[in-house]
């Protein structure tokens, strides 16, 4: 029997959070050697990888939790942030690529940028629509308190 605050995980759930699992493992990874070994050539980008990194595992509990209505929230809240994130520093990378120094995980939208940079196969610019589609199909239910019983009912 399944605990009651995990959502029963099947088909495109389980998939979805498998790959958000996969996104929090390489970009934890990632920011963490670029932060260690290299932070001063671009703290911006480094930085951002690492939120990155954070928003992903964040994402990743709160999907597998979010039956409950407070981690339903939660995924909501890491899931939008995720896609204002990608989409800000997308755009920004293009725009305005120096402010950044090197490619951070959302970088190039995830994708394929200038100079031979391969990023995610964009993951991070499709991710997020999938979880907010995900979220919308599977609102946890409201559990609506019984009517207390009144003194004529009981007669």
């Amino acid at each position: 029997m399944s605990s009651p605050t995990r959502t029963r995980m099947t088909g495109i759930g389980r998939v979805l959070v498998i790959v958000y699992a996969i996104m929090a493992l390489a970009s934890t990874g990632r920011s963490f050697v670029q932060i260690v070994e290299r932070f001063d050539e671009a703290p911006l980008a480094y930085t951002l990888s690492a939120i990155s990194a954070v928003v992903y595992i964040l994402a990743t509990l709160a999907l597998i939790f979010s039956r409950s209505r407070a981690w339903y929230i939660v995924a909501w809240i890491a899931i939008g942030f995720e896609l204002v994130g990608v989409l800000v520093v997308g755009t920004l990378s293009f725009v305005l690529p120096e402010i950044f120094g090197h490619p951070s995980v959302w970088s190039y939208f995830g994708g394929l940028g200038p100079h031979g940079y391969f990023g995610y196969l964009y993951v991070p610019l499709v991710l997020p629509f999938f979880g907010l589609w995900w979220l919308i199909a599977h609102r946890p239910a409201v559990t609506v308190p019984a009517e207390p019983a009144t003194a004529a009912a009981a007669s």
